[in-house]
């Protein structure tokens, strides 16, 4: 059984996701394939120039109270990001260029620490230089890797084929054809890929 996480290092409601799903995948047997892309053009695509949180205050003040509750629920620190949505190309290029490693997971967790919990430039080499320096890698050479024409041509593949999927925001899970859209989905995509896939 097979669950993809597509996620964004800018999205909020991402960061409790990336928290809980390695556990609740592993207490289920259902395997985690780590997606990254980027929601921009996906936003650009419907008309946006920007997070529909910010676009619409109302929305946004909600959606912040509302991640208020859920890391306090989970125990995970937040801090309100001084700049949001964050720039986090860098860290999603890494995070493509070797999603299929098992170290993957604890980076992608330390990243969406530094922009949720410890309000960190991400958009910056060294943000993820460290958060890639407790990991069985070598920092510099996973991020010149990730920065090769290869590895940026990866990363816009990937963006597309979230779009053909029909992804529209973040975080989302697939189970083959199915979506699930939101942090609050994760259990139902869990569910389906227990109950209905052979």
């Amino acid at each position: 059984m097979v669950l993809e996480f597509w996620f964004e290092f800018g999205s909020s409601y991402s960061y409790p996701a990336a928290a809980r799903i390695e556990r609740l995948s592993a207490q289920r047997s259902v395997e985690v394939r780590w997606r990254p892309f980027l929601l921009g053009p996906i936003f650009q695509a419907q008309g946006w120039n920007d997070s529909p949180f910010n676009l619409y205050p109302a929305k946004g003040a909600y959606m912040w109270r509302d991640l208020e509750r859920i890391c306090d629920e989970l125990g995970i620190p937040l801090t309100r990001p001084s700049v949001f949505p964050r720039n986090g190309l860098l860290a999603a290029r890494v995070a493509c260029r070797y999603q299929d490693q098992p170290w993957v997971c604890a980076f992608v967790g330390a990243i969406y620490r530094a922009n949720f919990a410890d309000d960190q430039e991400i958009s910056e080499s060294e943000v993820v230089r460290r958060c890639l320096s407790n990991l069985p890698v070598d920092p510099d050479t996973a991020i010149s890797e990730s920065t090769t024409p290869d590895s940026k041509a990866r990363l816009r593949r990937q963006t597309e084929s979230a779009k053909a999927l029909g992804i529209f925001g973040a975080p989302t899970f697939a189970v083959s054809d199915e979506l699930f859209w939101g942090n609050d989905r994760l259990e139902a995509a869990l569910d389906w890929a227990e109950n209905h896939v052979v």
